[in-house]
Formats: structure tokens, sequence, C-alpha cells
């Protein structure tokens, strides 16, 4: 997990005739810098509730939960029933400042919206840790704003047109991964991948105005998002204990999720493989 600054490796081992998934411990290299990081909890861009996510080094990651059917942490000569564990990813910080910048230009109607101040695009009421990507915001956010200095002063405001050319330039770049991530994907049409692209992208977008502008774009039908289930575990407010949480879950199965859109042919699944998008959810803490 990212706060302990460790690289996880698994291996199968046998313990009374159960199958059972031991972790192996190594020092991660990737993280670099002595900064521990900092959890913050933020609204989560299409969900609006509160979410943690782990800002460290510059870098916002996101906090993914996994868990197998069988699986235990072998802690020296303790063993830990839960196997589960927390896996913090990159996430482009785009998606998660998205609605804050959408919201902070005040658009009515056809009127582009107001430029405004980043300290007063990250002003989030009952949010005050977006200020702490205030510097991380100012180096991503002009690939989708309009940007205007006066004096030393900058002034953002977001551009429908450069989030869609975005947003596009995702969901090619995620179709052209995903034959090499699964090879169900591979087994499939290049529509139906486009639409499942479409779908994890989805996944961080509202539906109004962003998702329903990309199926647009796109020229594909747009699938109500609200027929597919989501995944999301419990995790600890930001505020409190920061570590106090790893016995504290009970084991649970994954609920797999359907994919959105008419598939005209059924891909072939390999015999005894998991979709990679089944084995994660998010975790995630509502707002009290």
């Amino acid at each position: 997990f990212g706060l302990t600054k460790s690289l996880k490796m698994s291996s199968t081992v046998w313990w009374e005739g159960v199958e059972k998934t031991r972790v192996l411990i190594a020092p991660d290299s990737g993280c670099g810098g002595n900064k521990p990081g900092e959890l913050l909890t933020l609204r989560h861009p299409k969900s609006e509730n509160g979410t943690c996510y782990l800002f460290n080094n510059g870098m916002l990651q996101e906090i993914q939960w996994f868990k197998q059917s069988y699986g235990s942490w072998f802690l020296g000569d303790y063993i830990s029933q839960d196997g589960s564990l927390y896996i913090a990813t990159p996430v482009d910080p785009v998606f998660i400042l998205l609605p804050v910048f959408d919201q902070a230009r005040m658009k009515k109607g056809d009127d582009p919206g107001k430029f405004r101040q980043l300290d007063e695009v990250l002003f989030v009421e009952g949010y005050p840790e977006y200020q702490h990507l205030s510097s991380l915001a100012e180096k991503c956010m002009e690939i989708v704003c309009q940007t205007q200095e006066v004096g030393s002063m900058k002034f953002y405001r977001l551009d429908n047109s450069k989030v869609l050319a975005w947003l596009t330039c995702k969901v090619r770049s995620l179709k052209k991964a995903l034959p090499a991530l699964d090879k169900n994907y591979a087994a499939q049409d290049e529509k139906q991948t486009l639409v499942d692209a479409v779908s994890i992208v989805g996944e961080y977008l509202k539906t109004e105005p962003w998702l329903k502008l990309l199926y647009d774009h796109l020229g594909l039908e747009f699938v109500d998002p609200t027929t597919k289930e989501t995944n999301t575990e419990t995790f600890p407010n930001a505020n409190e204990n920061k570590m106090d949480y790893s016995n504290s879950l009970q084991e649970r199965a994954n609920k797999k999720t359907g994919k959105p859109g008419k598939q005209t042919k059924q891909a072939k699944v390999e015999t005894g493989s998991k979709n990679i998008r089944d084995m994660f959810s998010r975790a995630s803490k509502k707002k009290c």
C-alpha cells in the first residue's frame, strides 16, 4: 500500500487443503522522497461522495480495494485471515478537478461562464483539502481550460471543446491499450471495445453533460450508467487514524459488473480467466 511504500507480490501456497495467497512485501523504489504522503478527502467526480485519495510527491492516486476468495497475510509468525489489501494507483487529476472547474465558471445556458482564479476555484465548501492541489491544478488544467493573465494574476475558465478533445484522446488511448491488458477484449470487435473504453472513462464523469456529450461526439448510442452496479468499499476519513484499519474489514465477495452496450457477437472468454476490472473495486467514504 502506498502509505507504507511497499510493492506487493503474491505467490500461492496450500494451507490445510485450501488454496491461500501469500503476499510478500519488498521495498518500493518508485515512490521516492521521504514524505509518507497525505490522505485527502475529495469529492468523487461522478458520485460526488467523499472519497479518499493519496497525494504523494506531487502525484494524485486513487485507492483500490483488492480481495480474492481465498487469501491471507503472512506477517512473520502471525497469519491475518483477511487477505485483502489497498493499492494506490495514479489517477489523472483532470478527472478529479473537472467538476470543480465546471461549477466554478457558473455557466448559464450558452454563456461560456466566468474566468476565476485558482484559489477561488479550489474553494469547495466542506472539502478544504482541494487547496492541496493548487500547484497540481496549475500544471494540468490548462489542457481543458482557457486562461487569461492580468499582471501577476492568472484566471481559468473551463472550455467544452477542449474537454471533449481531451476525453476523446483518453478513450482512443484506452481502446488501443485494452486488448493488450486482457485477451477477452481482443476477442471482440472494435466498436464494442470502444464502448467499453467509454464505459471505463465514464466511471469518472457525470452523465450531464460530459458522458452524453462524449457518446454523441463518438457517434455511439448512449447507455444509462445508472443501470450498472458500482463496487465500493468503506475507507476511513482522511482526518481519522491513517493506519488503524487493517483488520476492520470483513471478507466479502466481489460483484461482477456488466458491460454496457448491446454486443452483436458474444466474445469468447478464456476458460479460467478473469476480467481485470472485476478484481478491483474503488475504496470510498460517503460523507456523514
